[in-house]
């Protein structure tokens, strides 16, 4: 099929149903590599010769692994608004330059990522006060999960590239196949081999490769202009000075939240390994509610920054309004399906009824306002979309990754309860969203004036 085909016209005709269009894959496609790590979870919790420990150290990394990876995955934010501000400009030569400065990119830090990964692993794991019994396995899962690092980076990139053009299907269709090598490498080396933790991380790695493989397969046969041709693979100082402009302070956003959760994290394992599988039970839940909420964020990048390059900015701002209640209704929905069907969502991955008990806790409290987290993210990506990426990156750091810092070392210390460090989450999002939305509405004034020139 040509790629012409499969582009989107973000610029003109209707807006609800192309900006579903473009979020329900994208949505199935995050939630599937969510599921890397939930069948890592749940084959482990069942199968392993030590569950409780297996599953409390394929938990306890997931905040660790976006620590390292979270600054370069917000880089490729940037990679994508450079490219559909170009695209929207109807300047095809400059988009297809940026590409191939974005994927020269993802290469260079995916390998950076490995050795970083491999250097700081144990450190990290330890200055987490991660439990003794848990700290072997959760070593031997990191060190074999970021061998994968170089694989991960090439598909974020290169997912971001396709996402460029209006193309979320294609990045599913990668990862329903290698999800589901995932799912069948698990049972395979974990239940036959009995490897336990180094199965679930080997099934991860070799299923990055292969929906990285795709991805880059699908860029070279392109015939618009984010075609990939790996003679042009080079850095254009100009072109990374604009997508580091947009994506490092997204990427030093999540960075630095995830620095918070490891902070949280060091306190949760302080309540012992059942809360910690029994947490990492439960994330796995946000983190699919969570997918749905960033299928509407990188909607909302694409189409503003596609149409504020042609600039129609009566459609940014309908494009913001839409967004945002999409993405608050579908956030309810999901949370509230998971809370109702506590029992039996944590049943699938843990048989232990102390886990279970810790993994429900964590869901009443925070799924429960879990649409919140919806403000200030779609507030943050309509300020990138339109050039903004440092102000909605420095409110979040301050009312979601300082506050959770204090909090921690404060009312965590004097009242040391479970219910009560997991109360932290919701109260971030309330006070993070009204301080991004607040931004959002006295920028889109300036910045969104047809008098005012366009931010390239």
């Amino acid at each position: 099929m040509k790629s012409e085909a499969k582009k989107m016209d973000m610029l003109g005709g209707t807006l609800a149903d192309k900006l579903l269009l473009f979020a329900i894959p994208l949505a199935a496609s995050s939630i599937l590599q969510q599921l890397f790590n939930a069948v890592d979870v749940a084959v482990v919790g069942h199968f392993a010769q030590n569950p409780a420990e297996a599953t409390a150290a394929v938990g306890c990394n997931s905040s660790v692994i976006n620590l390292i990876i979270n600054l370069f995955v917000g880089i490729s934010v940037g990679a994508n608004v450079v490219v559909s501000n170009f695209i929207g400009a109807q300047d095809r030569k400059s988009a297809n330059k940026a590409v191939h400065t974005a994927m020269t990119l993802a290469a260079i830090s995916g390998v950076f990522l490995l050795f970083l990964g491999l250097a700081v692993s144990r450190p990290l794991l330890t200055a987490m006060n991660t439990p003794e019994a848990v700290l072997p396995y959760a070593l031997q899962y990191l060190r074999i999960y970021v061998l994968g690092m170089p694989f991960i980076m090439v598909y974020n990139f290169g997912a971001a590239i396709l996402r460029s053009i209006g193309d979320t299907k294609r990045p599913l269709f990668c990862l329903v196949l290698s999800g589901i090598l995932n799912a069948a490498l698990n049972l395979f080396l974990v239940i036959v081999f009995h490897l336990d933790v180094a199965g679930v991380a080997i099934a991860t790695v070799i299923s990055n490769v292969i929906s990285s493989m795709m991805v880059i397969i699908f860029l070279m046969r392109e015939r618009s202009e984010i075609r990939l041709e790996p003679g042009k693979l080079g850095i254009d100082r100009r072109d990374l000075v604009r997508i580091l402009r947009i994506g490092v302070p997204a990427g030093l956003q999540s960075m630095v939240f995830s620095l918070s959760n490891v902070i949280i994290q060091s306190v949760l394992n302080s309540f012992g390994t059942q809360a910690v599988a029994g947490s990492a039970v439960a994330l796995n839940y946000e983190n699919f509610s969570y997918f749905v909420v960033s299928s509407f964020t990188q909607a909302t990048v694409t189409f503003t920054s596609q149409n504020y390059g042609a600039g129609n900015y009566d459609r940014c701002r309908k494009i913001f309004r839409l967004c945002i209640t999409m993405a608050m209704a579908s956030a309810f929905c999901m949370s509230w399906i998971f809370i109702l069907g506590r029992s039996f969502f944590t049943s699938v991955f843990t048989s232990d009824p102390e886990v279970q008990a810790y993994a429900i806790m964590r869901m009443e409290t925070v799924l429960s306002l879990y649409l919140f987290i919806a403000t200030y993210e779609i507030g943050g990506a309509a300020l990138r979309g339109i050039g903004y990426s440092m102000t909605p990156a420095l409110f979040t750091i301050f009312g979601t990754c300082v506050f959770r810092l204090i909090w921690a070392f404060s009312v965590s210390r004097v009242f040391h309860d479970f219910r009560v460090l997991m109360v932290v989450y919701p109260v971030s999002w309330i006070l993070t969203g009204a301080a991004v939305l607040t931004a959002y509405f006295i920028i889109r004034k300036k910045a969104l004036s047809p008098a005012k020139p366009r931010i390239r």
